[in-house]
């Protein structure tokens, strides 16, 4: 059975997953409400992964979002990329078995790169209920996507936000303009929801969870999934080490281009064919808090 098939509802499993969410929470719904620190925040997330010797790989990770809260209001900007090289090295051998020298062919190729930028605004109504409006911009090559700019606004509601925990829920409307690395377009409005929660688990360590689902307004089938979990530990007052899991599921994935073998012969000929529905990537960043 495809994923598809067992996604008909996604509305009802996102909610179905803040009911878990909230399950969770446990005993830190029984405290007391606690007001969040007011000014300007940054977070600054840094990852380097290098390797060398018979085949070398260099990856590179970077995000920073800054936050400005007032009383009633929030000013959040976010932006982030990755980028990854993959260095394959080849040898041959030229001479006599008893005499030779080895020649190395190296052969680097960019296996990952995606990048985004977003903003939010956000503004509260009453203690539990707020409204928000922001954009954003992102582009995945290997997820198929060459460009997409998403615009969105909605109302949200406030489940607990203390000092140790926060829950908070959002419904709103989207408009998509995409371009396709295979050279397609689309344009879309649809609907929006997610959650964001936060628990601190003892002193030196926190779980995150974020959840945004879009779905097409004219095609029920066509909507898209960004779940990303992470725990920090904290090193410092300033610094610590957190571990990321994203998941992108896309129920109507991009197309790519691939060559068409027609018997023991390729012609140049070249079709369109969708590309895999769930990307995942794994993080393990340093954090700098200012």
């Amino acid at each position: 059975m495809k994923i598809q098939n067992r996604l008909r509802t996604p509305i009802g499993v996102a909610m179905a997953l803040v009911m878990v969410v909230l399950v969770s929470a446990g005993p830190a719904l029984a405290q007391d409400e606690e007001e969040p620190k007011l000014g300007w925040f940054d977070t600054a997330e840094f990852s380097l992964l290098a390797s060398g010797g018979n085949t070398e790989v260099q990856t590179i990770a970077l995000r920073n979002t800054v936050i400005r809260r007032w009383d009633s209001s929030s000013l959040e900007i976010a932006l982030g990329g990755v980028r990854s090289e993959t260095t394959i090295i080849s040898r041959v051998a030229v001479g006599s078995p008893a005499d030779f020298r080895v020649i190395e062919t190296r052969d680097t190729a960019l296996t990952a790169e995606n990048y985004l930028l977003r903003g939010r605004y956000d503004h509260r109504l009453s203690e539990k209920f707020f409204w928000f409006a922001g954009a954003g911009w992102d582009k995945n090559e290997f997820a198929g996507i060459d460009s997409r700019f998403s615009a969105f606004a909605g109302v949200g509601h406030v489940w607990f936000e203390r000092e140790n925990a926060r829950f908070r829920t959002d419904y709103g409307v989207t408009l998509t303009d995409q371009d396709d690395v295979s050279g397609a377009t689309s344009s879309f409005a649809g609907v929006r929801l997610s959650y964001d929660y936060w628990r601190q688990i003892n002193a030196a360590t926190s779980f995150d969870s974020d959840l945004i689902l879009d779905e097409n307004a004219d095609d029920s089938s066509d909507y898209r999934a960004d779940l990303t979990n992470s725990v920090s530990a904290a090193l410092s007052e300033r610094l610590a080490l957190k571990a990321s899991l994203q998941l992108l599921y896309d129920n109507r994935p991009a197309l790519t281009e691939v060559p068409l073998i027609q018997g023991d012969f390729v012609d140049g000929t070249r079709v369109l064919a969708e590309l895999d529905s769930l990307d995942s990537t794994l993080t393990v960043s340093l954090v700098a808090n200012f």
